[in-house]
């Protein structure tokens, strides 16, 4: 089946009693690498209050896989469906998955994430994530945070040294689409200009008593140089050595 023909799959009874989040504003579908693309978004999480959040497609042949999704209006949606058919959609945090449900319903989408999802029970899981598994495109590794008391992943794309992260670890260059009553949310919960660990997150997943530094320590042996996380903007170059500043401030 042809990248033409995604629009046309059929439609089941589930599919016309379901109900979907709308396509919030969002920008147009940016090249990252010759086949990694992404999508700055944004999602209402209250009254008068919105926040970025970010989309990664990966085209594999005819095949794309998202990660994070981020519904999209009709015009990207079409430049989207000229990219590939989609194939596999990805979840990589337990708090992310709003618009997880309208893609593998549209597209008829395979549904990776780990098992124990809280936030977004739906939809249920083709793949369960776990350490180790093949990957539906080249190049790419899975990592697992262990500790973690709610589902976090991140994945590593091998070739361009890229690791697409959720919540964990944020780039912030820009407030596009945040609200002002947002931007002082997230300076009061400790976000800053430039990378980020999540502390709300790292509060919610990290056990009583425990710490998430063992999870860390394995995430820095990764070969990475960029990152690009569900929120923010694209790190390029230099990711790494800026994760490891902030992961020695937090734990020492």
């Amino acid at each position: 089946m042809t990248a033409t023909l995604n629009s046309e799959l059929p439609t089941t009874a589930a599919q016309q009693n379901q109900t979907y989040a709308p396509a919030y504003p969002h920008g147009k579908i940016e090249q990252l690498f010759w086949d990694i693309f992404w999508v700055q978004g944004s999602i209402r999480v209250g009254p008068g209050m919105s926040m970025n959040r970010n989309m990664v497609i990966i085209r594999n042949r005819h095949e794309l896989t998202l990660i994070n999704p981020v519904r999209l209006n009709e015009t990207e949606e079409r430049k989207l469906e000229k990219l590939g058919r989609v194939t596999h959609v990805f979840r990589l945090g337990d708090f992310h998955g709003l618009d997880d449900q309208y893609y593998v319903d549209k597209y008829q989408a395979r549904f990776w994430c780990q098992p124990g999802q809280s936030t977004y029970k739906a939809p249920r899981a083709n793949v369960h994530l776990k350490t180790g598994l093949d990957m539906p495109f080249p190049h790419a590794e899975l990592f697992i945070f262990d500790n973690a008391q709610y589902p976090e992943a991140a994945l590593l794309l091998t070739k361009h040294k890229c690791l697409l992260t959720t919540d964990s670890l944020q780039y912030l260059d820009n407030w596009n689409y945040t609200s002002l009553f947002s931007r002082l949310a997230l300076r009061v919960m400790g976000f800053k200009p430039g990378l980020n660990i999540g502390k709300p997150w790292l509060k919610r997943v990290t056990p009583k008593g425990k710490t998430l530094e063992g999870d860390f320590n394995r995430l820095m042996n990764l070969d990475f140089e960029h990152l690009l996380a569900a929120h923010g903007s694209p790190l390029m170059n230099n990711a790494k050595s800026e994760v490891g500043e902030q992961l020695r401030r937090l734990f020492n």
